[in-house]
C-alpha cells in the first residue's frame, strides 16, 4: 500500500511538472510568433520569391482560453493592401500545441489593426468563422525550434483549382518559415512555394 502511495504521488509530481513546462512552452511559442517580419532577404537571394510582410501581434490579452493572434500578410511594396488577414488562436492540445485559424468577418475593416489592436475591442471569438480542418499542430522540437504542420487533406481550398492546402512551420525566437501549398484533386501542387517555404525573419519584437 505504501508503495502504491509513493507511485502515485509520484505520477502526480510529474504530471504537474509537465502541465507547468507545458504552459511555460505555450507562452514562449505564443511570444516567439509574434512580431513584425519580412521575407525580403530570402528574396533577394532568390528572385521567385516575393518580399512580403507579415505583421502578427496579440489581441484580446484579457482572454484565458490561449493566445488570441492578429496576422496580416501583404507583398511589402503595397502593405496597406493585405491579401491575408486572419486570426489565430494559440492553444495547449495533448501535450502538444494547436493553432486554431479564424477568417474575420468584414475583414477590410481591421487593415491596419496591428498598429491599433482597439480595433478589435468590438469583435468577439464568436463572430469569427473557424476554418476547418487547416489547425496548424505544433511540437515543440528542441530548445530553440517550434515545428508544426496540418494534418492530412483536411484543409479544404478552392483556390486556383486546389481541392485541399496544407500548411508546414517552422518557429524559432527570431524567425518563422511558412510553407502553404495548394493542391488539387490528383495531389499535384497547384499554388504556393515549390522549393520550400517563405523564411520571415524577425524585424521587431512585440
Amino acid at each position: 500500500m505504501k508503495k502504491e502511495i509513493i507511485f502515485a504521488a509520484a505520477i502526480w509530481f510529474l504530471s504537474t511538472i509537465s502541465l507547468a513546462q507545458n504552459k511555460k512552452d505555450l507562452e514562449i511559442l505564443a511570444d516567439w510568433m509574434c512580431g513584425s517580419f519580412n521575407s525580403e532577404e530570402q528574396s533577394l537571394q532568390d528572385s521567385t520569391y516575393y518580399h512580403i510582410s507579415l505583421e502578427m501581434h496579440r489581441i484580446w490579452e484579457n482572454h484565458s482560453d490561449g493566445f488570441w493572434i492578429y496576422v496580416e500578410q501583404a507583398v511589402a511594396e503595397t502593405k496597406d493592401k493585405p491579401y491575408r488577414q486572419r486570426i489565430y488562436q494559440i492553444i495547449e492540445f495533448d501535450g502538444d500545441f494547436k493553432s486554431i485559424i479564424f477568417s474575420i468577418p468584414n475583414e477590410e475593416n481591421y487593415v491596419g489593426g496591428y498598429k491599433d489592436i482597439s480595433k478589435f475591442n468590438s469583435l468577439t471569438p464568436s463572430q469569427l468563422d473557424i476554418r476547418e480542418g487547416c489547425e496548424v499542430i505544433i511540437k515543440r522540437k528542441d530548445e530553440n525550434t517550434f515545428i508544426g504542420s496540418t494534418t492530412d487533406d483536411n484543409c479544404l481550398s478552392t483556390l486556383r483549382g486546389a481541392v485541399y492546402a496544407t500548411t508546414k512551420v517552422v518557429i524559432t525566437k527570431n524567425s518563422m518559415m511558412s510553407w502553404d501549398q495548394g493542391f488539387n484533386s490528383n495531389h499535384e501542387q497547384v499554388w504556393g512555394a515549390v522549393k520550400g517555404g517563405y523564411i520571415f525573419n524577425k524585424v521587431i519584437t512585440h
